[in-house]
């Protein structure tokens, strides 16, 4: 009786020990709207992949797609609510199509630097409006990175005032391209991988896309010798990983955990390497004979003057767009309280 004992302690030692298997085997595939090897844009979406695989032992497979692979990059959000592709890749500000709102939780103009973003989405109820409105669309969105300030784009011509920048074509992201457009500029949104051909091709006059290590990446420096600083539309900007709701709510609860602890870490290596790669860039892009320019105040109060305009009619004709504007303003205005004095200038 004593051997017995002894065996089924041992045996109940080693269960104790034996680390817990993802209860969930899923075999998805996720659409990116970024090339996968595209600096941050495309590998953070990788990382999804590779560090989900690592954390279940295999059993949970998300697989990265390259954009066209299943479904062209901005056709990505119906694939997903259909459930027509199980999951995707992406900024919730390519979708304002279906809903201005959505560009709050990507890239805000004058807005909030990555701790204050994060800290509103995690703490701050940004998160519960996220849920709310890609619900309406049957799609669970995850933020998965947060990526460093954006530059303010690449010109041919060198902008000294506000008048400069009226009559030119413009690739122009999220409700930044709405402010633009009260400068007198005419804006598309563009994928990633169609800019520099409409940029060469003199299709557009001027583009912005992403940050300096991104943006040297695809050679936009061979064209336009003239690139703007701060990117007033895109402080930081928050990527998300997009999952037909269904298969979401067909997941564990473990699973749904693993899951947003992937996407927590990645939020932090996204960071982390955003910050450490733009020197080096910068200075490879001042090799190429490209003059580096920071917008003098007169353009920036104008600027500044037409994301109010633009504000204004958001908050005049899209309920969602109110609900998360006065989200987002009120913890603002309260964190502006601790960033004044737990911060140095």
């Amino acid at each position: 009786m004593k051997t017995l004992n002894l065996v089924a302690a041992a045996a109940m030692t080693v269960a104790l020990a034996t680390p817990a298997v993802a209860q969930d085997k899923i075999n998805w595939d996720m659409q990116s709207t970024y090339p996968g090897s595209l600096t941050q844009l495309g590998t953070l979406g990788k990382e999804i992949e590779r560090r989900l695989a690592a954390v279940s032992g295999g059993d949970m497979q998300i697989k990265f797609q390259e954009p066209g692979a299943i479904v062209p990059a901005l056709e990505a959000f119906d694939a997903i609510s259909s459930g027509a592709v199980q999951a995707g890749w992406s900024t919730p500000g390519y979708w304002t199509g279906k809903d201005t709102a959505f560009a709050l939780f990507a890239a805000v103009p004058f807005g909030p630097g990555a701790g204050e973003y994060y800290a509103w989405l995690k703490f701050g109820g940004g998160q519960e409006l996220l849920d709310e409105i890609y619900g309406q669309y049957n799609i669970k969105s995850v933020i998965c990175a947060i990526i460093a300030p954006e530059a303010s784009g690449w010109f041919r011509k060198e902008i000294n005032t506000p008048a400069d920048l009226q009559g030119l074509k413009m690739r122009f992201f999220g409700l930044g391209a709405r402010v633009m457009e009260k400068m007198g500029v005419s804006t598309q949104l563009l994928a990633g991988g169609d800019i520099f051909p409409a940029l060469e091709l003199g299709t557009i006059d001027a583009t912005e896309f992403s940050m300096p290590a991104i943006d040297y990446n695809l050679g936009f420096y061979q064209v336009a010798k003239h690139y703007y600083f701060p990117g007033w539309h895109q402080q930081s900007t928050m990527f998300d990983l997009m999952v037909n709701k269904d298969e979401w709510e067909g997941l564990s609860d473990q699973g749904r955990a693993m899951i947003e602890t992937v996407c927590e870490a990645n939020v932090a290596h996204s960071l982390a390497e955003g910050e450490a790669i733009q020197f080096d860039a910068l200075a490879k892009i001042e090799a190429e004979g490209v003059t580096i320019h920071r917008w003098n105040d007169e353009i920036l109060d104008a600027l500044r003057a037409g994301w109010d305009e633009v504000v204004a009619e958001e908050v005049a004709s899209n309920p969602n767009f109110v609900k998360v504007w006065n989200s987002l303003s009120e913890f603002r205005a309260n964190y502006a309280k601790w960033k004044a004095i737990g911060y140095l200038d």
